[in-house]
């Protein structure tokens, strides 16, 4: 026995040798223990002359050359099978335990976490995009993720037109945000001037004399005003557009609706003073990343009332939930002081899940916005107005409005 022989049944011994050197060893001593059946054989009967040679036990074996290839390729193909199945089962197995698991962790609670956080969304949205509204669904998917989607919307005259879509992807309430605008739509231009004395009062605050009201309109239209007023002249007259409309003093919000009372277009979204943002130098008066709140809110679920529910059972462990309610009703040029209470409620909420208000709408500071606004009130000094073109013109004549920027145009869809 070769001493190359002796050291490959040591290694075996100890367990060093692969699984190929192993069958291959294993193959050796089969032969060896062959061999010593074949001499002791040959012993018992004398040394008979009819002994066949070595090569012939390979044979009576099944060891030739050509059978321990095969059973060589088959035990490869074996072992690479059972590794197959091993791999699929185990990542069966971990899809459906980790999809049992989010389901749990999204979908448990009343309201479940899915609920909270599309709230967060929407909120974050509403309050940090002029005229923007995404309604949201949401998805579950395997490995402990939810998906949040929605087309973003805006309205522009009487209709909502879909400029983009928005999706908030969760792992395990870590948000991340994907944003896709469409290239048929227009570049935002959600920029405001914010007015140059913060003390100053409203139009409606102060009783102006007639003679010195008509003074200022006149000073003002033969001044030029700033803003997109030539792009709006250009415009078809069978068109409507939304338009970024900066003021030259504080309103609230219940004297704000009241100025559109009887104009032919809409306010659909009110920029509120939550004073300079010292991040970006302070103190300059134009304002590219405003904090607002949309003219019909967008209610929280705990803002529902429950007017009728019912539970039904099904099966061992589940039931079917059936339940109607509303939302508080708002007056179209009123209840000022419910869609302030609402804002403040959203800036709250926030505050909550700041991860998500860090994604959402990372250029508000919610924190500073809220001590600013519960300290001086709701105060407006802008709003995205949407209307015909021709109606959008006649803002140029007020002596509140100080610019005018035009975002979205769409052929004529208004009712008068």
């Amino acid at each position: 026995m070769s001493e190359e022989f002796k050291q490959r049944l040591k290694d075996y011994a100890d367990g060093k040798l692969s699984d190929e050197e192993k069958i291959e060893i294993e193959r050796e001593m089969e032969k060896l223990e062959e061999y010593q059946a074949y001499v002791n054989e040959m012993m018992d009967n004398e040394g008979s002359s009819d002994a066949s040679p070595p090569h012939a036990a390979d044979d009576q074996a099944g060891l030739s050359p050509k059978k321990e290839k095969r059973i060589v390729r088959r035990g490869k193909w074996k072992a690479r099978i059972s590794n197959t199945l091993t791999v699929i089962s185990a990542f069966l197995a971990i899809t459906v335990i980790s999809s049992i698991i989010t389901a749990l962790f999204y979908g448990v609670g009343d309201p479940s976490r899915n609920d909270k956080y599309r709230d967060a969304i929407a909120s974050a949205i509403s309050i940090s995009h002029p005229n923007i509204e995404v309604p949201l669904n949401s998805q579950g998917k395997i490995f402990f993720m939810q998906e949040v989607y929605g087309d973003i919307d805006k309205k522009v005259g009487k209709e909502r037109v879909t400029v983009g879509e928005y999706t908030v992807n969760f792992l395990f309430g870590l948000p991340s945000v994907d944003v896709d605008w469409n290239s048929r739509s227009s570049s935002p231009s959600s920029v405001f001037y914010r007015p140059d004395s913060p003390s100053e009062a409203s139009s409606v605050d102060k009783e102006e004399d007639p003679k010195e009201q008509s003074k200022e309109q006149n000073a003002v239209t033969s001044s030029a005003k700033s803003g997109d007023w030539s792009r709006l002249e250009k415009l078809p007259e069978g068109t409507v557009a939304e338009a970024y409309v900066s003021f030259n003093r504080f309103f609230t919000t219940d004297e704000l609706l009241k100025q559109f009372e009887n104009r032919n277009m809409e306010a659909v979204w009110f920029a509120v003073d939550t004073g300079p943002d010292e991040r970006f130098g302070g103190g300059d008066d134009v304002i590219s990343n405003p904090v607002g709140f949309p003219s019909y809110p967008v209610w929280h679920h705990d803002d529902l009332t429950i007017t009728s529910y019912k539970e039904e059972k099904r099966g061992w462990f589940g039931k079917i939930v059936s339940s109607g309610g509303h939302y508080p009703s708002i007056e179209t040029y009123g209840d000022g002081e419910l869609r302030n209470e609402h804002f403040i409620k959203s800036l709250r909420l926030l505050q909550e899940y700041d991860l998500i208000a860090d994604r959402v709408a990372p250029f508000v500071d919610v924190d500073a916005s809220l001590a600013y606004v519960e300290q001086n009130g709701v105060r407006l000094y802008g709003a995205v107005i949407t209307g015909p073109v021709k109606e959008l013109l006649t803002l140029r004549e007020v002596s509140w409005v100080r610019d005018l920027r035009v975002g979205e145009v769409r052929l004529w869809n208004w009712t008068e």
